[in-house]
């Protein structure tokens, strides 16, 4: 719900009084400055944000936000958000969650969001690991990676965000890293303006219990070979001399070089983030360095109806045709006895 009335808000208007408790160098800080110039751009009044958080690290953010926030218990914020937004179509309504609110405990909260596409922003914080509970292993966590619960290593293969957003059926799928504030504005910015369930994954770093987790795609000296990052109707092309391209070949992805085997930019995918299909998004999504480039940017974004306009609509056609008009209706209808 994006109303561009031309307010004059500056990303401090969004901060609150509270200080910032993140441990100095964590990616949280970096992503609570992308959320705020987002807002700060998006032409709506302050009221109208509300922003609820389950538990985790990240939940801490509606403390750090000068709007409406709520922060609830572990893995039910998707619930309280969806409660929210159905109450008061109005409002701009965020999810602030974490790999294990959302994926763990929260799993069916969020499952069910994304697949009712509840008209809310999902702000995804992974990093792969459990903070404010010191350091166990998480639903992403890299199979065979060691922690204080998995002392010999994980035995558990890691859950896909993008994978089980678009399983859901989920309309909306992003992907970020913390240190992008550009990136990050510009995704979160697209999500405000879609109409319906939203899933940003914002890849995180954990500078305490898994400090570097995706250094290996996102350090600056190697980024632009490591990821590629998506735009709509524009080619797939990434690399550092912009020399790398992706094609489909048969039903799999396939990275080429241009110029080799007289390949053009012309011959590689265009990138439609609006198509229906899932397939090629599925791949997108999925893709893992070292086989693929991580993809970045908004992969995913196709129109459809939203659970609260069509509660509202049905609500409005009953009433047109419903013989229980007040109270005393409901009471006297169906099987009635008056009792002496």
């Amino acid at each position: 719900m994006v109303e561009n009335l031309h307010l004059n808000y500056t990303p401090k208007d969004f901060k609150s009084d509270q200080e910032v408790r993140w441990c100095p160098g964590c990616g949280n800080h970096a992503v609570l400055n992308a959320i705020q110039k987002t807002l700060s751009e998006l032409g709506i009044p302050k009221e109208r944000f509300a922003f609820i958080s389950g538990i985790g690290c990240s939940s801490r953010l509606p403390y750090y936000m000068n709007t409406y926030g709520f922060h609830s218990i572990h893995g039910r914020a998707a619930a309280i958000a969806t409660g929210v937004k159905t109450a008061n179509p109005q409002l701009s309504v965020w999810n602030i969650t974490g790999d294990g609110d959302a994926l763990a405990i929260g799993g069916n909260h969020f499952i069910h969001a994304v697949r009712r596409n509840i008209d809310i922003n999902i702000i995804l914080f992974n990093n792969a690991i459990y903070g404010l509970t010191k350091g166990q292993y998480s639903p992403t966590s890299e199979k065979g990676f060691v922690t204080r619960t998995s002392p010999f290593g994980t035995i558990e293969e890691p859950c896909l965000v993008g994978e089980i957003v678009i399983g859901a059926k989920g309309k909306f799928f992003a992907r970020t890293f913390d240190a992008n504030v550009e990136l990050s504005t510009r995704i979160f910015t697209e999500a405000a303006k879609h109409k319906g369930a939203s899933v940003v994954e914002v890849l995180q770093n954990c500078v305490i219990y898994n400090d570097g987790v995706y250094d290996e795609i996102t350090n600056k000296e190697v980024r632009d070979d490591r990821t590629i990052i998506l735009k709509h109707g524009e080619p797939m092309i990434f690399g550092k001399n912009n020399d790398k391209g992706l094609m489909l070949e048969g039903m799999k992805l396939k990275i080429v070089r241009l110029g080799e085997n007289n390949i053009t930019e012309k011959d590689l995918l265009v990138h439609d983030s609006g198509e229906p299909d899932p397939g090629i998004h599925y791949m997108l999504a999925n893709m893992r360095y070292p086989d693929y480039p991580l993809a970045l940017g908004v992969i995913r974004s196709v129109e459809g109806n939203t659970y609260e306009t069509d509660m509202e609509e049905q609500i409005s056609k009953v009433r047109k045709t419903a013989k229980i008009k007040c109270m005393d209706d409901l009471l006297t209808s169906g099987l009635t006895w008056i009792v002496d």
